[in-house]
């Protein structure tokens, strides 16, 4: 499965955010081209601020492999992850991040930090960035557009 192919599954599961009134933001954990982990942002209906797209994704794709490190796993998101997420997502060892939109407030795997290319820590995986970019950008602005 390519990037794009995986980035629409994303943007799914960012649309199911968007109908529960949760910022749009989807994640999806792939290995060996199948999906192990789908996640959106919960954080309003959950009451909870770690409830991001993506700790949900690592979340269920760690229940489904029954395993904490993600090897062999790309994580999928519509927005560059922030600090929390892309400090999660080094800690469970993934190969692969693609993300969608860059966030320049808070994007943490190449626009305001590089904490998955960080030398000094003990991995390092592969980002790709801007893949389906103006779809996941339509997607954050339609959605920030109805609440103002």
């Amino acid at each position: 499965m390519n990037d794009e192919a995986m980035m629409q599954h994303a943007i799914s599961l960012a649309k199911q955010a968007a109908l529960l009134e949760e910022v749009p933001i989807g994640a999806a954990v792939f290995h060996e081209g199948m999906v192990v982990g789908e996640g959106f942002n919960t954080k309003e209906t959950n009451c909870n601020p770690t409830a991001h797209a993506e700790i949900n994704a690592i979340v269920d794709a760690s229940q489904h492999l029954g395993r904490w490190r993600m090897h062999g796993c790309t994580i999928v998101v519509t927005l560059e992850p922030c600090p929390m997420c892309a400090g999660a997502i080094m800690n469970a060892r993934f190969d692969r991040v693609v993300f969608g939109a860059s966030d320049q407030k808070a994007g943490a795997c190449r626009t305001l930090y590089k904490i998955t290319d960080d030398p000094r820590l003990n991995h390092r995986c592969e980002v790709i960035g801007g893949v389906l970019e103006n779809n996941c950008i339509e997607l954050l602005q339609k959605f920030f557009r109805l609440r103002r």
